[in-house]
């Protein structure tokens, strides 16, 4: 065994026959941005025998400030996350096999990217591509590790489908979507390097004691970090919901072709119409005063007009939006997301 692991063995818990389990691993990472680049780099050092990345979008230049993988000419040739990420670790260690996906998340393609998986690390920004994360592997029984970070708050916990006894999965725990436009985005409410370092380390080594099989020494809590205010939190876990319709009922809803945020091209327009899975009742002016420092907003009572030069987004009081200047829908739904939010 290469001598790069020779202090990861030495530590007890993983030891010799861990590191082999390591390297002999399948981990997904969906989505590369902040917490997705620390996760890959971690477990590319830890030796992680092959890794997916999935990510729909590319690096730009204030992505720099907290996503570590990504250098500063990948946001000048606006290179794919996946990509960038992929030849990163090509750099850092080139035992381990990156498959680089550029590829936007959906009902359609999760199964496919998680189910051959022995983990699944979220690094996404949205509630509806984790919903759809906790379905596919709930259906198939691969554990996988949610995480969040915005401002200096971040919160992550560990799904394990096969648990004995049944433990919760994503959505005894959040059992609805939030409404679009009721939570803060890093690009509205910004976000400090620290926060991803701490959330991204508390799902790494929790991934990491899946691999080497060491479940009894999981946190088994919703953990939640205030790291500006010095406040760490450890909320225990109830009960599986029996009549969850996810790990309970096995309705699988995120799966369904016909569910989720639906996207549509609007022909001849360069533009592309989202609906949300969940429609709001948003509060335009509030939504218009988030936004006001990344472009030119115009509110009145019936929309908010949203123009950051490149792109302009329309969206409704019930959240459907229009975003102008782009006919894919991967970069539409990137947009949603960053600026408008669940």
């Amino acid at each position: 065994m290469s001598q790069r692991y020779s202090r990861q063995i030495l530590f007890e818990p993983i030891g010799a026959q861990g590191q082999r389990r390591i390297c002999e691993s399948r981990v997904v990472v969906i989505g590369c941005g902040a917490l997705g680049s620390a996760h890959v780099e971690t477990l590319a050092r830890s030796g992680v025998g092959r890794l997916r990345v999935v990510d729909r979008d590319f690096v730009e230049e204030s992505n720099l400030q907290r996503q570590t993988l990504f250098s500063e000419s990948d946001a000048r040739e606006r290179v794919p996350k996946a990509i960038a990420a992929r030849r990163r670790v090509g750099e850092i260690n080139s035992e381990t096999e990156v498959e680089a996906v550029v590829a936007d998340v959906h009902a359609l393609n999760i199964e496919g990217f998680i189910k051959d998986a022995d983990v699944v690390l979220d690094g996404t920004d949205n509630f509806s591509t984790r919903y759809l994360i906790n379905d596919a592997c709930v259906k198939h029984n691969v554990k996988w590790i949610y995480g969040a970070a915005v401002g200096a708050l971040g919160v992550t916990m560990t799904i394990r489908p096969d648990a004995r006894p049944k433990r919760p999965c994503l959505r005894c725990i959040f059992a609805e979507e939030p409404a679009a436009g009721s939570a803060a985005t890093c690009d509205t409410a910004g976000i400090i390097a620290p926060v991803i370092a701490v959330v991204s380390a508390a799902q790494t080594v929790e991934c990491l004691k899946l691999i080497v099989g060491r479940e009894d020494e999981l946190h088994d809590s919703l953990m939640q970090f205030d790291v500006w205010r010095n406040d760490w939190r450890r909320i225990k876990l109830p009960a599986a919901d029996a009549e969850c319709r996810t790990c309970g009922l096995h309705l699988y809803e995120s799966l369904a072709a016909e569910a989720g945020e639906m996207t549509s091209v609007l022909c001849g327009r360069d533009a592309v119409q989202i609906r949300p899975a969940r429609a709001g009742d948003l509060d335009l002016n509030r939504l218009g005063s988030r936004l006001r420092a990344i472009g030119d907003v115009q509110v009145n009572e019936y929309l908010l007009r949203l123009n950051t030069g490149e792109h302009e987004l329309t969206v409704f009081r019930d959240a459907r939006a229009i975003v102008r200047g782009t006919s894919d829908t991967g970069v539409a739904r990137s947009l949603y997301a960053r600026y408008v939010g669940n």
